[in-house]
């Protein structure tokens, strides 16, 4: 049975805990992922990077967290960090650390893992016993994103956080931009651009009122000046793209 864009609500009530999610599976390959949503890996910290971080929620793996690791690594999403249980099986070398995390996004209901990566090195010399030092621990996130605002909330901002790439509502909630699997955003690449330009565009014509990005058929073309401004250095730099300044680029 083919997909119908149209036919789909994709929706999550946090008064009953649950969400509308498209799976797209290849059994025979072992595949199974969102069929709509856009996924992303956060690996840097910023402002914006924190205050998404702040409003997850820890929560124990279920079912849509193992769509975001491969087949091997799902028994990881089971095992505590080293930092709660030393003898965890993610343990490296003492305090190294190979451990998952799992929250949910309370604002979307969708699943996030938390990838774990701390090395250690052993510094010291004959005289003195060695001792554990860090030198590589950080957190990658990953997620799928949404495909629109929740109902009640209107778009505020667009911004530009590195490669990632934020949307404030007119709560102040902030929220990965809605995208579609497989129309990835990028300012490096040719189709990574084009996608981010088509939907500045999308917002510039309806004064970002459709964020739906599900709803879309068929390519929606931008227009120069939005593609000259996203290969210009100035769209490298983090900022925030108000419903006025997006208009004023798709002029």
């Amino acid at each position: 049975m083919g997909e119908t864009q149209h036919d789909l609500t994709l929706t999550y009530d946090p008064r009953k805990t649950w969400a509308h999610f498209v799976l797209y599976t290849e059994p025979d390959r072992g595949i199974v992922t969102a069929s709509m949503n856009g996924t992303v890996a956060i690996e840097h910290r910023s402002p914006y990077v924190q205050q998404w971080l702040s409003r997850l929620q820890r929560c124990e793996p279920n079912p849509l967290h193992t769509t975001l690791v491969a087949n091997h690594e799902i028994p990881k999403l089971f095992h505590p960090c080293v930092d709660e249980d030393p003898a965890s099986p993610s343990a490296i070398a003492g305090s190294g650390c190979v451990c998952r995390r799992t929250f949910t996004d309370p604002a979307f209901g969708l699943p996030v893992v938390g990838e774990h990566f701390r090395t250690c090195r052993d510094d010291g010399d004959s005289d003195h016993l060695p001792w554990k030092t860090h030198h590589i621990d950080q957190w990658t996130y990953r997620t799928y994103t949404p495909l629109g605002l929740r109902d009640g909330e209107a778009f505020a901002s667009l911004i530009i956080d590195q490669e990632t790439f934020w949307m404030r509502t007119d709560r102040g909630n902030i929220t990965l931009l809605p995208q579609r699997r497989g129309h990835g955003y990028g300012l490096a690449g040719t189709g990574g651009r084009t996608a981010l330009a088509e939907y500045i565009q999308q917002l510039a014509d309806s004064d970002g009122r459709d964020t739906y990005i599900a709803d879309r058929r068929g390519p929606r073309h931008a227009g120069a000046s939005i593609e000259t401004f996203l290969q210009s250095p100035h769209a490298k730099q983090t900022q925030e793209l108000t419903l006025t300044d997006i208009k004023r680029l798709a002029v």
